[in-house]
């Protein structure tokens, strides 16, 4: 991303002014407006506006708060360069400047490189792993301690499910493929492809196309058939790869100001969350069905090639995971409780999974 990790103490003091794109908006910006028991807030995003999937769960899951708490809770939304920067959200929560952001944690990661482990995490949980870990593992509880460092509330809101590998201008049919390669790729993925010998940088979704397009990278990941050719991914590269070993079941998070989240009775509170949880649900359906629908889009066309990584290509990124993925879990002691307990449910759930949902899954390709 090329930014400086920030201290909690920087987020905390960070001037309003550093993350407004338009300087007169700060007089806009305040204490969440509360008149005859309303309120007003503020949700900032990381989508392009008007993007499905994403942006579209976001204005979602605002109007189901507002439905569920009988218009007492409003939420004004701002897609991604609208009131703050891309990937400045938490920043702008965090200080104030926005009640609420709905991203992925991933793009946190200089502030602790633990925040992946709620996002995605190479070769980790899918969504519903994920959603069994942070509901009924543990993971909340760490997660509210990893966030309220930078008072911050944080909810999972979102799945994207299983990703795919992204696109490439050409083919990566072994390890060696990777060198020098020059790829979009966000979190502890990215960091997996960097040690393989890519190049890895990381621009807003809006810029994605423009920037292949121009020549300066030469491929990039995005979320799967739906997402990407709704930017257009497809138009601009030929190859098509899978799966998503760097983004398995991809969480995106509704973060709360947590002096706002404070504020609210507990009904209020009850709202939210539920919400929440709901949305997450309804997205994964969303996200599954126009994957689908796009995927066979996709192979009708015929002008994507799509293959699957090599067996090559697979173990030597899962080779380079485990270090990657270690390496995230020892920033500090809470790290290492978050990635201790992030291990310990995984190898718990993946028996499960593979001999539940893996094995009727494979069992279907025998008939």
């Amino acid at each position: 991303m090329g930014r400086r990790r920030h201290s909690k103490a920087t987020t905390l003091s960070l001037r309003r002014r550093d993350v407004l794109i338009g300087a007169g908006s700060l007089a806009a910006v305040s204490t969440p407006a509360i008149a005859q028991g309303l309120r007003q807030l503020k949700m900032v995003t990381d989508w392009p506006a008007g993007s499905p999937g994403l942006q579209s769960s976001a204005s979602r899951l605002a109007q189901r708060i507002s439905a569920a708490s009988a218009g007492r809770i409003y939420i004004e939304m701002y897609p991604a360069g609208t009131l703050v920067r891309s990937f400045e959200t938490f920043d702008a929560v965090a200080a104030g400047v926005a009640d609420m952001y709905h991203s992925a944690e991933y793009y946190w990661e200089k502030k602790s490189p633990a925040f992946n482990f709620f996002a995605a995490v190479p070769f980790g949980f899918t969504a519903n792993e994920l959603f069994a870990w942070v509901q009924y593992g543990g993971g909340q509880d760490l997660w509210d301690a990893l966030s309220g460092q930078f008072n911050i509330k944080p909810f999972l809101c979102c799945n994207t499910g299983t990703q795919m590998g992204g696109w490439f201008i050409r083919e990566v049919p072994s390890p060696e493929a990777f060198r020098g390669l020059r790829y979009r790729m966000p979190g502890l993925g990215g960091e997996v492809l960097r040690r393989l010998g890519a190049i890895v940088v990381n621009v807003p979704g809006g810029e994605i196309v423009q920037t292949l397009k121009s020549g300066a990278i030469d491929g990039s990941e995005w979320v799967g058939p739906w997402l990407d050719m709704a930017l257009g991914l497809h138009t601009v590269a030929s190859y098509y790869y899978y799966p998503g070993f760097h983004e398995p079941g991809t969480g995106a998070t509704l973060g709360v100001n947590k002096r706002v989240w404070e504020s609210f009775d507990t009904s209020e509170r009850q709202v939210i969350e539920d919400a929440a949880a709901a949305e997450y649900t309804r997205s994964l359906a969303e996200f599954n069905a126009n994957n689908a629908l796009g995927l066979q889009k996709l192979r009708d066309q015929g002008t994507v090639k799509i293959l699957e990584f090599s067996d090559a290509v697979l173990k030597e990124l899962y080779r380079i995971s485990k270090d990657v993925v270690a390496e995230a879990g020892s920033d500090d002691e809470l790290s290492k409780k978050i990635y201790a307990s992030y291990q310990q449910f995984l190898a718990a759930i993946i028996d499960w999974s593979d001999i539940a949902e893996g094995a009727v899954l494979s069992s279907r390709r025998l008939v």
